[in-house]
Formats: structure tokens, C-alpha cells, sequence
């Protein structure tokens, strides 16, 4: 059974010659996730404002309409290219990034994992499994915010799984990845909130401090997937060959 202090431990230990390299990647992924929160508007309007009643009568809607139609179809030209963007490029650096943090706690730190996506072979399998694992989330929110949450939590090995094997299948991916949290959601959602206060400093450094802190949060889940892998094959739930641990047998 994994311990909290001894994950952070290691990936403290594997930044220690890796730290730049970890922050241009957790850079790199939390721009392609949509890390950057967007300010809240106030729709909050006085019914009772009798000017601002007086000076709504005289707009003629029908005239505005043309324009009205011109931005909703530019605001949905905006989501589906930021959808676009999130699915064909957030997704594939996602695995990237999770399988150049996953080397590094193998002692590999080399960049080019990042690029590990984009590969004829590999690419199309990627973009399935992660845009499944993406809509089953978007099911579980939908039904309610904390069963969302859990299975946020069950789903959250698929990446590593995709850096192992990207052709593992989009629902074996799922599945494989379940199975490995079943029993840990709880105790993750806990080594999240052992994060918390080093997020606060950050915050206090007008926000930037958080960019900052990622790495070691990064680490410390890689750190994480190895433990939950190493206990998934004690428990026969998944195989080497299976994960791509061991070399293919010659032919």
C-alpha cells in the first residue's frame, strides 16, 4: 500500500535534477487543459431600475437581430475550435506530458516524451481513449457533482495507462484504470488536498506562485500511477506485456 509522504518524497528526490524541464511541461499542460479560469460576469440587473426600462423601449430588436445571430455564430465557431484544440492537440500532449513524468520517476528525463502522441500509430488510439474517458466524465457530471467527482477519480490513471500502452483500447484503458483506483479514490482525493497549502502560497504570489508548485504536483501523481501499477500487477489486473512493460516476443 502506497504511502502520501513517501510518493512526494520521490518526486521531490526526481526534481531535484529535473525541475525546469517538469516546469516547461506542466507549463505546456496546463495551457493545453484549460488551466486559465475565466472572470465571472454579474448578470445581476435591478428589474426595478425604471431607467433602465426607459431607455430599452426605444431599441428596435429587429434591426439588432442581424447582429445578434453574427455573434452567437461567432461565439459557437469559438467553442468548437477550442474543442477542436482541446481534443486533437490538449489531449495528445496530456498523454505527453504524463509519460514524460512517468519516465522520470523511471530516472529517463528527456523532453521528446512530450512529443510521444504524435505518431501515425499511436495518435488516432490517443485521441479515442482520452475523448471517451472525456465524455463518460461529462455523464457522470451531468448526473450529479459528486458521482462526477469519484469518477473523475477512477478515470485519472487513463493518461498514464495511454503513456504505457496506446493502443491499449479506449475502453480497456477506462476499465484498466478503474480497476486501479478501486479502493485508493478516497486516499487521492486526500494527497490532493495535502497540495493544498502550497497552492495557497501560490496564490498569494498574485496567482503565478501555482505555476510553480505544478511540477511537484505532476511528479507526485506520476510517483502515483507506479505504485497503483506496480499493485495492479501483484493483483493480476493487468500483465507486462499487456502494459508494454516487457519487450514483444521475436517472431
Amino acid at each position: 500500500m502506497w504511502e502520501r509522504k513517501e510518493l512526494k518524497d520521490n518526486a521531490k528526490y526526481v526534481l531535484r535534477t529535473s525541475y525546469w524541464k517538469a516546469f516547461l511541461v506542466s507549463l505546456i499542460l496546463g495551457f493545453v487543459s484549460g488551466g486559465v479560469s475565466t472572470p465571472n460576469v454579474n448578470f445581476n440587473y435591478r428589474s426595478s431600475d425604471s431607467s433602465f426600462d426607459s431607455q430599452t423601449e426605444w431599441i428596435d430588436w429587429g434591426l439588432l437581430a442581424p447582429f445578434l445571430a453574427l455573434a452567437v455564430g461567432f461565439i459557437l465557431i469559438a467553442i468548437f475550435l477550442l474543442l477542436a484544440f482541446r481534443i486533437f492537440l490538449g489531449f495528445p500532449l496530456e498523454v505527453g506530458s504524463m509519460k514524460f513524468f512517468k519516465r522520470s520517476a523511471e530516472q529517463d528525463v528527456n523532453l521528446n516524451h512530450l512529443g510521444y502522441a504524435f505518431n501515425g500509430q499511436r495518435y488516432l488510439d490517443i485521441v479515442v481513449a482520452m475523448l471517451w474517458r472525456g465524455f463518460l466524465n461529462f455523464l457522470w457530471y451531468l448526473l450529479l457533482i459528486i458521482p462526477g467527482i469519484v469518477k473523475s477519480y477512477a478515470y485519472s490513471m487513463v493518461p498514464f495507462i495511454l503513456a504505457n500502452n496506446p493502443n491499449i483500447g479506449f475502453k480497456r484503458s477506462v476499465e484498466l484504470s478503474n480497476q486501479m483506483t478501486r479502493g485508493h479514490k478516497f486516499r487521492i482525493f486526500v494527497l490532493d488536498l495535502s497540495f493544498l497549502g502550497w497552492i495557497f502560497l501560490g496564490l498569494l504570489a498574485c496567482g503565478i506562485g501555482v505555476l510553480f508548485v505544478m511540477p511537484y504536483i505532476n511528479a507526485t501523481k506520476a510517483e502515483l500511477y507506479l505504485a497503483l501499477r506496480k499493485e495492479a500487477l501483484e493483483r493480476n489486473l493487468t500483465t507486462e506485456a499487456e502494459l508494454r512493460l516487457t519487450p514483444p516476443p521475436l517472431l
